[in-house]
């Protein structure tokens, strides 16, 4: 039996590092048996499911939070023929915990091999969180010359912004609440930054974007974000809803908001992504995984900059009410797991 080290919340609002049995024994004969070197917190989905207001019909506790991190193989199943014990991965979909036992395919939870030398894992446990905003981004089949803005400079936000400016988004334009994220978004390519609470934000934006803002990435769920979006979206523009919108406190009158203006509104959840083949707009998570690691390996994409904090996971109480209470917390954080030897 092997001790697993588990970043759990046992009730709502409350985290503590756990620990359990796992039998590596009776590791699937198809699956891998993976390390966790360094494992990325996505806040806002993370949080919304610790408070209990994930507003999905699945919340329950125990919860355990956490689904993208980057380890190391430690032991393959006896029907495994393309990994091997030592083989960098990414691991979607299995928490914030020591080690994960996952498929070694590309389906739903499967782990995807690192083949670069030149990616660092700290950067590679964002991969899959970075699918999110990879799916928004393509939904909105952006053509170079178009104006983008993307809403909201969190995590997902300011990897759609890179996504964005490669797929040649100009101007590219963003806004949120924080000078410093709007900042960071200025150093990762953005032509132009606002503030949602600028009396003339809708303005600004309009004139900026030549008229109306062609596509946008929606990427705060809040709302009242979406309705200022559609304030600033052209005619015939589309709006792709990555941030999950779980309250929906703010009236929209489609009719004259979108029917009229003729935008799209375009759902970018990554649960409606192809599963097994990838296809114009919509590609499966295992390509966009490779996409990602390739970009990061050649520089394209700066993860290196969205790492604000690395922390041991023994630190998880803390973190998370950190997370929880305050109205400006760290961005990009990460569990280091070989901290926890030390402790």
């Amino acid at each position: 039996m092997l001790s697993v080290k588990v970043v759990a919340a046992m009730e709502p609002g409350k985290v503590t590092l756990e620990t359990c049995e796992f039998d590596d024994g009776a590791l699937p004969p198809d699956a891998v048996l993976v390390k966790t070197l360094y494992s990325a917190v996505s806040a806002g989905t993370e949080c919304a499911w610790i408070s209990g207001k994930s507003n999905n019909s699945g919340q329950h506790f125990p919860f355990y939070p956490g689904y993208s991190a980057a380890g190391r193989v430690v032991r393959v199943g006896n029907e495994v023929k393309n990994f091997a014990e030592g083989d960098l991965v990414v691991v979607p979909w299995h928490g914030h915990r020591s080690f994960a036992g996952a498929p070694a395919a590309p389906v739903w939870g499967g782990v995807h091999k690192i083949t670069d030398p030149r990616v660092r894992l700290e950067q590679a446990a964002f991969v899959h969180i970075a699918s999110f905003p990879m799916l928004g981004v393509r939904k909105l089949r952006i053509q170079m010359g178009e104006s983008v803005m993307i809403a909201g400079l969190g995590i997902l936000g300011q990897i759609a912004l890179q996504a964005a400016r490669l797929s040649g988004a100009a101007p590219l334009l963003a806004c949120d609440f924080s000078p410093e994220r709007r900042e960071l978004a200025l150093k990762l390519g953005a032509d132009a930054v606002f503030d949602p609470r600028d009396p003339d934000f809708t303005e600004k934006v309009r004139a900026a974007s030549g008229g109306g803002v062609n596509a946008v990435v929606e990427v705060t769920g809040k709302a009242a974000a979406l309705k200022q979006a559609l304030a600033y979206t052209a005619k015939m523009g589309r709006i792709s809803l990555l941030g999950c919108t779980r309250i929906p406190d703010c009236a929209i009158d489609f009719y004259r908001e979108v029917h009229l203006p003729g935008i799209t509104l375009i759902g970018a959840h990554t649960s409606n992504r192809p599963k097994t083949e990838s296809r114009p707009g919509e590609w499966t998570e295992h390509d966009d995984y490779e996409t990602i690691l390739r970009f990061l390996a050649t520089g394209r994409f700066d993860f290196a900059s969205l790492i604000h904090k690395v922390v041991s996971p023994a630190e998880c109480t803390s973190l998370y009410d950190t997370l929880l209470n305050e109205p400006d917390p760290p961005m990009g954080i990460v569990f280091d797991w070989n901290l926890l030897k030390e402790e």
